[in-house]
């Protein structure tokens, strides 16, 4: 009986999401505008600042930081305002399933949309910078474990506003001063390995703070959720 419900549970997260990537694929100017800023502020430092590679190498990973968490958080006042406004996230708080583990695959479904492109193209983005590549692999997992960290969090901001119509620029408030300490340690770990020195204290916190995140971030989120349905 427990493996039935572990089962039926396991098809209706991942049905919602499928649900929330075929949803987020028929409106693909939402998709494309986190994309675009982050190649667009990354193109135009160089030109703002100084093309020279000394002065470059040495600042690509904070600068890839910064415009991916900047990107992600032009997605964030999207990620349940659709579902609240037409009356789908009230269905889902009564359904049978927990509501945490359902506001957990919704963020599930958010990252993928809107930090996996950004990561995937964060490579040749550090590169044109003059980063060298051997440095590549711990900007990527740095990403990989500090992306969710920020979606997590920035999950919980947009539940708070979920009942404002234009709830971004205070999404962005809550939000940002939360995320520091995740861009503390993931552009600290490229500069780490750019030194020389061990990488696997600054990712341990990452890990750390990411285990942290899941488990006790949907759980918030889903509260703020509620209690904004019920306002």
């Amino acid at each position: 009986m427990t493996r039935v419900a572990h089962q039926g549970l396991s098809r209706a997260l991942w049905g919602i999401i499928r649900h929330d990537m075929r949803l987020a694929f028929r409106h693909k100017q939402s998709l494309l505008n986190p994309l675009t800023f982050f190649v667009i502020v990354i193109v135009l430092f160089p030109l703002g600042v100084s093309p020279d590679k000394a002065f470059l190498g040495p600042a690509a990973a904070g600068l890839i930081w910064v415009a991916i968490l900047l990107s992600m958080m032009l997605s964030l006042d999207r990620l349940f305002q659709v579902d609240y406004e037409d009356g789908t996230l009230e269905q889902l708080s009564l359904s049978p399933q927990p509501f945490y583990l359902i506001v957990l695959a919704k963020q599930v479904a958010h990252w993928l949309l809107s930090a996996f492109p950004l990561i995937a193209l964060s490579p040749l983005l550090a590169i044109m910078l003059h980063l060298d590549t051997q440095h590549l692999f711990a900007l990527l997992i740095s990403l990989l474990l500090g992306t969710p960290v920020i979606g997590l969090i920035g999950g919980i901001g947009a539940a708070l506003t979920v009942s404002l119509r234009s709830g971004g620029l205070l999404i962005s408030l809550l939000v940002l001063p939360l995320t520091i300490p995740v861009l503390i340690f993931g552009a600290g770990s490229v500069l780490a390995s750019m030194e020389g020195l061990p990488i696997q204290g600054h990712l341990a916190f990452l890990g750390a703070m990411l285990a942290l995140s899941i488990t006790l971030a949907p759980l918030a989120t889903a509260a703020a959720l509620r209690a904004g349905m019920s306002s």
